[in-house]
Parts: C-alpha cells; structure tokens; sequence
C-alpha cells in the first residue's frame, strides 16, 4: 500500500514537472517563494509558520514546533503573502488583510494576514501528508494500543462509522489515513470530500471531491450521493454539513470516517451537535448516537507526543447523555 501511495505521489508530481515545462508562470510562483521553497521540499516537514517578529518555524510530523534561525523582514512576509494572493486571483491589502489559500503545485493550505489584523504579515502553511502511517505503525510506536487498533480494524470490516476528534496539529488526518488504508483493503467505492489536497488513498474505486467557494459541503455531500458511493469520507466537518453526513451514514452508505476539533471522544458528538444544529436541526442526539459507532481522540502533548487517549463505542444515546465504552483509554472515567 505505501508504495501505491509513492507510486500516485510521483505521478502527480511528474504532472506538475510537465505543467511547469509549460506555465512560465508556475515556474516564476515557485522561484518567488525563495528562503521557504527548500521547507516545501522535506517531506517531514508538515508545517511552515512565519510569527509577528520574523521568525520561521517548521514543525514535522514527529516533532515539535523548531525555530529554523531564519528571520524573515515585515516587507518580504508581505511580499510572499501578495505572491500567493496573486496566484490565487485575489488580492492582499489593508481592505483584504487575510488570505487563506491552496498553494499550486504543493498543494499545501495556506493562511496569510496582514496588518492591521496582525502587527506584522504571519502565515501559516500546512503541509499535505507524504508520508502513510498504518495502524501497525501507531502500535508500534505506542500511540495507541494493540486493542484500539484491532477495534478499529474490525469496525472498517464491518463496516463502522468512525469519528476522530482532536486539536489543530493532533494528527487527525494523519490518523485518518491509516483507517484509508484499511479500508483500501475492500472492494467498497468510495467518495471522499475535502476542502483541500489532505487525504491519501490507494483504493482502485475511489473518487475525490473539493469543496471551494462555489460548492460548500453540504451540496457536495448530496450531489455524491448520486455518485453511488459504498463508503463516504469528509476531511473535517465543520458547519451545518454534519447534518448532510449524518443522514447520509444512515441511508445505505456505512463504514464511513470523519473528523471535527474537539477536546474529548463525547466533545466530539457535542461539536456534531453543534454544528448539526447550524441546520436549524435540534434534538438529533439519537440521529448522532446511530450514525457515530467509533470515537477516536487524539491528543498531541509536548512530553508524550501524538497518543490516542480515547477509543469510545457509542452504544447509544439514553436518560440524556451519549453511552459510550471505553476500549483502553487513558482519559476515560470507565476505563
């Protein structure tokens, strides 16, 4: 499997070697990028970020955030933020301080502002995954135990709705596509929805949908509907979507996975029904407590690094509270 993803990565970027051959502009964006181009180029590397006093930090996937020594001016972090809103057709100034963007070629999300937001230009850029972590790996490396991981194999077997939940930089895509990489193991259709380039999949049937400005989530989610996906995959729901996604785990389209920002496996259906709510839809408990089988929090600690704290069976939604069995998790109050 990690070989089909290298496989796919290289013919990606063979496409974007040939465009580049053929788009003077492309070729002029990545010579722009000038001190931080090499930071694209590392495949540990998962963020790239530029603080108020100059100073670049990188962040890989198995450390934590490093200052690089490199101390970028006020003129050239607002020249590389104008660089990117010109590729993007947009543009970066007072009125339109704040840009959040997909950078060609690297595919890499990008989110700049300038003053007066900020007291100098910042950006953040955050890195597509290049490298696949398989579930083995996690257990190898003790993020998560030999009983979760043989939990979440078996829910993609059957066909199990799985929900990660964790914090900005916790590893949720990352986890995300290790549960890919189980599931590429069936013969299931799948449709996956993103806002940009994060999940890696190797399956054979398999079909990539984006949300931009035009088409939000929400329309996405029905029109994949007619698609006639085995399995549906969202990259992380964040407004009135999960309703869509709920509805559409619970007719005929199971075994699928999705993430939301929360602090806990129940702050994770909490968050659904909060956003499920931006639907002007109330008491969906029972809706969330038969679409989500599995919760999975991730947590990242300076100390401990990534570890899955929580690995939660939701049994069902009863005397008003979600029911939920803990499979050896660290921060749960039944063990």
């Amino acid at each position: 499997m990690v070989d089909k993803i290298s496989e796919k990565r290289e013919l990606r970027m063979q496409r974007i070697r040939q465009y580049e051959a053929e788009d003077h502009g492309a070729k002029v964006f990545k010579t722009s990028l000038g001190e931080i181009r090499k930071y694209f180029e590392n495949p540990n590397i998962v963020e790239i970020s530029l603080n108020p006093d100059g100073k670049l930090w990188v962040e890989t996937i198995e450390s934590d955030p490093e200052f690089t020594g490199e101390i970028i001016k006020p003129a050239r972090g607002k020249q590389i933020i104008e660089i990117v809103a010109t590729y993007c057709s947009t543009i970066a100034n007072k009125d339109n301080p704040i840009i959040s963007a997909e950078l060609p070629f690297f595919g890499s999300r990008f989110e700049g502002i300038l003053p007066p937001i900020t007291e100098q230009p910042v950006f953040s850029i955050r890195q597509p995954a290049t490298k696949l972590y398989t579930l083995e790996d996690y257990v190898r490396q003790g993020i998560m135990t030999e009983n979760q991981a043989a939990l979440i194999k078996k829910s993609v077997l059957e066909k199990k709705n799985i929900l990660f939940v964790g914090g900005t930089g916790s590893g949720k895509t990352t986890a995300t596509n290790a549960v890919l990489n189980e599931i590429a193991k069936t013969n299931d259709r799948l449709l996956i929805l993103e806002d940009t380039l994060e999940l890696q999949c190797t399956a054979e049937n398999a079909v990539f949908l984006r949300t931009n400005d035009n088409v939000d989530m929400t329309r996405a989610l029905r029109s994949c509907m007619r698609l006639r996906p085995d399995r549906i995959i969202v990259g992380e729901v964040r407004d009135r979507a999960a309703l869509a996604l709920l509805k559409a785990w619970n007719t005929g389209h199971p075994g699928g996975v999705a993430t939301v920002h929360a602090n806990s496996a129940k702050d994770g259906l909490l968050r659904i029904e909060a956003l499920v709510g931006e639907a002007n839809a109330v008491n969906q408990e029972r809706l969330i407590a038969e679409a989500v089988d599995i919760v999975v929090f991730i947590r990242r600690d300076r100390e401990l690094g990534r570890k899955v704290q929580e690995v939660a069976i939701c049994k069902g939604f009863k005397n008003g509270d979600y029911e939920l069995e803990y499979v050896d998790s660290s921060n749960s109050k039944g063990g």
